[in-house]
């Protein structure tokens, strides 16, 4: 705890609204009367029912007000801080009020880190009160906290018009985790980490810095597997940082249900560490989560990890009640692409081995090389919305020369088996057959080598879109060191393919988004009326980025992941940047939006807009997202 000396708490509290207008004397008089606190984390600062004396200003520390529950069950009602007051709901026992209610539900407050305090007796508060500042004070407080609660009682009331008593589905991470967590400095021995699961019944420690920074988790596996198995050498005294998986994954404490669940699906682990500006404060589990009640909109991740080739068509469906259970909560359009698109890539991913898996049935034996499969086009860039068709590419590793026939049949027909298995799961077949059974769009590292090559001496408009869609890649299934050497390949080709680049560069010259100070309707040749946020936003955005990412040796990630990525290395500035983000974020809900109409009335999707429909704040949004565009592809021109 920031431990305040004498003078930095005069100066800090006698700044507060509450005594600010005090003059010297007056302030050493009140403060005779209050009362320095300190309560250590984890303690209560205040207990339900019991008897409200004052108020607690916060000098340093952070609070949790919550209202308790059966099985240890919180909400938590808000997060106090510095300079902030405790004790506002007694404030009408102050002015006269009979408390005289039922008190069912009664809130308390607890120290979420060490904490320092002023008590503030009432009879203070009595002797400011004929200050007029001060009671404009805690009118503003008063009515801020009225507001505040109004907003929170609506959004409750809503839920449960909506969901009745079911969990609701955008619960938060902090209402879920475990607190205090179980923590373990990195030289502390596996044994103590190993008695503190068992006294505590827990299957994890976090291993934490003096700041409570997170370094790592130790789980009762760690245990087994690297303790355990080496007990025959005596010599040994392992530490909890010689055990410890680093840098594990977190989650945000603001985070929802769906996240969390998600993330213990998608990346295979059963503890989530709960971080909050760095510091550690909670961790949220695999199990805990599937003893919450929810709509069950989430069991689509178990069921897509237990699919076959004959349910597929069913994940489908599930996926899309996720989207639906997204879009009626109105979660934010990247955000919501997010989730769908980590399920997206679980059906993949799950296609692909049951892929695997069937050639192995037929008899075609396993995969006789290692291997690597990625996406490309929306599904790369991570704006998939709904199922569209097919955009893949698989790589294998050279294999010997007296194999290659053999290793090429085998991935010949993983190619189609793939194609297979994606169509039935609901993605139609690429029409430009861009997808792994082509063998244009499969081949070893060498064969993907010369393909790299060809393109870039030939440099025709039909090589140009074929490299653009290329470098969307993402990778999704197979052999990470494949990945690298392969990732690393296409690094050096482009390298010295700097030509090729440059008319990829090109084409955005002959494609500029139209200026925006023309006349609105006439912006658009052929089609004065329409504009199409694919071809003039999504594409040109995402293209760009991709060239600049290329020119600095970013050549993998989603447009969002490109942008950041050019930002930290000082090729965007940041206000550029921040109006793409805009942009970015207007195309998307534009695009899903009009999708998501057509497909609720069994209407062929589109990405064209008649603006003449548009309201004109829409206009607005619609000219400055072209604007950012636009400023992208002179900003990626001038950089020639």
């Amino acid at each position: 705890m920031n431990v305040l000396n004498k003078v930095e708490l005069y100066e800090l509290v006698h700044k507060h609204p509450l005594f600010a207008g005090s003059t010297e004397e007056q302030f050493s008089k009140l403060m005779e009367d209050c009362e320095l606190k300190i309560y250590k984390k984890t303690e209560k600062v205040l207990y339900a029912k019991s008897h409200r004396e004052g108020l607690l200003l916060i000098l340093t520390g952070v609070a949790e007000v919550y209202i308790g529950g059966e099985n240890d069950r919180r909400e938590i009602l808000e997060v106090l801080q510095q300079n902030e007051i405790i004790g506002f709901s007694s404030l009408a026992q102050f002015l006269g009020e009979p408390d005289d209610h039922i008190r069912s539900l009664t809130v308390e407050v607890e120290a979420v880190e060490d904490l320092y305090c002023l008590k503030i007796p009432y009879s203070v508060v009595e002797k400011r009160w004929s200050d007029a500042e001060v009671r404009d004070f805690f009118l503003r407080k008063v009515a801020i906290r009225l507001r505040d609660i109004y907003s929170s009682l609506a959004e409750q009331v809503k839920l449960a018009a909506d969901w009745g008593e079911s969990e609701p589905f955008v619960r938060r991470v902090q209402d879920l985790m475990t607190e205090p967590v179980i923590t373990i400095s990195e030289n502390e021995t596996a044994q103590e980490a190993a008695r503190k699961m068992v006294e505590h019944a827990i299957g994890s420690v976090l291993v934490v810095d003096e700041a409570e920074r997170l370094l790592g988790v130790i789980t009762d596996k760690d245990i087994v597997r690297r303790v355990a198995t080496q007990l025959e050498n005596h010599s040994l005294q392992f530490q909890a940082k010689d055990i410890m998986t680093p840098n594990p994954l977190t989650i945000s404490r603001n985070a929802y249900y769906y996240e969390a669940l998600s993330a213990f699906y998608t990346n295979g682990v059963k503890h989530l560490p709960v971080i909050e500006e760095e510091r550690v404060v909670g961790i949220v589990t695999l199990s805990s989560l599937l003893t919450k009640k929810n709509r069950g909109q989430m069991s689509i991740l178990k069921q897509i990890e237990q699919s076959s080739y004959d349910n597929l068509p069913s994940v489908k469906n599930a996926i899309y009640d996720v989207l639906t259970s997204l879009i009626n909560d109105e979660i934010s359009t990247v955000h919501m692409l997010e989730i769908i698109t980590k399920l997206y890539d679980r059906l993949t991913r799950q296609c692909v081995a049951l892929a695997v898996e069937s050639l192995e049935k037929k008899g075609k034996g396993t995969p006789p090389v290692p291997f690597t499969w990625y996406l490309m086009g929306s599904g790369a860039r991570g704006e998939q919305f709904m199922l569209t068709d097919q955009d893949h590419f698989l790589v294998y590793a050279d294999p010997d020369d007296s194999k290659k026939q053999a290793v090429e049949d085998y991935f010949s027909l993983l190619g189609e088996e793939i194609v297979v298995h994606l169509e039935k799961a609901g993605y139609s077949r690429c029409i430009g057959k861009m997808m792994s059974n082509n063998p244009d769009w499969r081949g070893s590292i060498t064969d993907w080598k010369a393909r790299l090559r060809e393109w870039a001496l030939k440099t025709t408009d039909e090589q140009i879109l074929l490299g653009q869609n290329f470098l969307s890649f993402r990778f999704l299934y197979g052999d990470n060191n494949l990945n690298e050497q392969f990732v690393t390949m296409v690094q050096n080709k482009l390298e010295v393919s700097q030509t090729f680049l440059y008319y990829m560069a090109q084409q955005e010259r002959e494609k500029l988004v139209p200026q925006i100070d023309q006349s609105f309707l006439g912006l658009f040749k052929g089609k004065k009326n329409v504009i199409d946020v694919k071809k003039h936003a999504l594409f040109p955005l995402h293209h760009c980025l991709q060239v600049l990412g290329a020119i600095n040796g970013i050549i993998e990630g989603t447009s969002l992941q490109l942008l950041n990525e050019l930002v930290r290395r000082k090729v965007l500035y940041e206000s550029l940047s921040d109006d793409l983000r805009h942009a970015y974020e207007v195309a998307l809900k534009t695009r899903i939006k009009m999708s998501w109409e057509k497909h609720l009335k069994g209407e062929q999707s589109t990405t064209e807009i008649d603006i003449t429909s548009l309201h004109s704040w829409e206009k607005d949004e619609i000219m400055n997202m072209l604007k950012a565009v636009r400023a992208l592809q002179f900003h990626l021109l001038s950089k020639l």
